[in-house]
């Protein structure tokens, strides 16, 4: 495929803003979409508004599958204080027994129910301490509260802790590098109107299927997008690269010369590889 311009990225693709502490998600989310002059945006994985980081921003056509994000893991870095002084070498004990599955109730200001509920830590490094002030990183499974985290890493070490701040540095595979603050991005919007300069632009947004790059890619001949754009199923006969998959896994469909047409989920029930989920592909003639 050929380069995608400008206009191709604002009707199907991904920002990822740093998001500065203050505003909600949602407020970053609709600046994004007055920055850039487009219709819709909508963002995956909420960030409290004391909290700065990673938030990816779906533009137009991308929205429809900015959601599949909402699961993946994210990777934080926080600081929290600790209400009495304890040694590194406990709190890395600490932190090794808090790896693994936990049992974790949100927090009191939160948007969802204050029930026990079982999450993954997948990782939970120790970084460094400064009197009672504990700097640490923590990979963790989507819907885990780091504030609640520090709060039962206190309650286990036996004098209690509380979050200071929280900053995220990954959601899946976007990550801080990739990351561009609002300013920034309404000066490359500027420069591609007023001067004609499209590389800041281009290097901000990203292709909307980047959203789903985690997922295994079906290929298909191009002579299947008409019909697999029209919602039809995938079948045997018009696929060319069929990854390991089980039924009911999520995948991603593209044609040999590179169109994205589908997130689709897979059957593997005879001819019949996998239905779509969501269509993305467009038919303009």
């Amino acid at each position: 495929m050929g380069e995608i311009s400008v206009e191709e990225l604002l009707n199907f693709g991904v920002v990822v803003v740093d998001k500065p502490r203050g505003p909600t998600s949602h407020q970053v989310s609709a600046w994004v979409r007055d920055i850039l002059h487009v219709k819709r945006t909508g963002h995956a994985g909420t960030l409290d508004p004391k909290v700065t980081g990673v938030l990816p921003v779906a533009i137009n056509r991308a929205t429809k599958i900015i959601n599949y994000l909402h699961q993946q893991p994210k990777e934080y870095v926080s600081v929290m204080r600790l209400h009495s002084d304890v040694g590194e070498k406990k709190l890395k004990a600490i932190f090794r027994d808090f790896e693994g599955e936990i049992y974790q109730i949100p927090p009191v200001r939160s948007a969802v129910a204050r029930r026990l509920r079982k999450r993954t830590i997948y990782e939970l490094e120790f970084m460094e301490k400064e009197d009672t002030l504990v700097l640490f990183r923590a990979k963790v499974e989507s819907g885990t509260y780091i504030r609640a985290l520090c709060r039962d890493l206190g309650d286990a070490l036996c004098v209690g802790a509380h979050m200071e701040d929280l900053r995220r540095i990954s959601t899946a595979h976007f990550t801080e590098e990739d990351a561009v603050t609002l300013t920034d991005l309404l000066d490359a919007y500027i420069f591609w109107k007023e001067d004609g300069d499209d590389s800041l632009l281009k290097k901000y947004i990203k292709p909307g299927d980047y959203i789903l790059s985690f997922l295994p890619r079906v290929i298909v001949k191009d002579s299947a997008y008409r019909n697999l754009a029209h919602g039809s199923p995938l079948y045997r006969p018009g696929v060319i690269d069929l990854p390991s998959l089980n039924p009911g896994d999520l995948c991603t469909v593209y044609t040999e010369s590179g169109k994205f047409i589908s997130l689709s989920r897979a059957v593997l029930e005879g001819d019949v590889v996998a239905v779509p989920e969501r269509v993305i592909a467009e038919i303009t003639d």
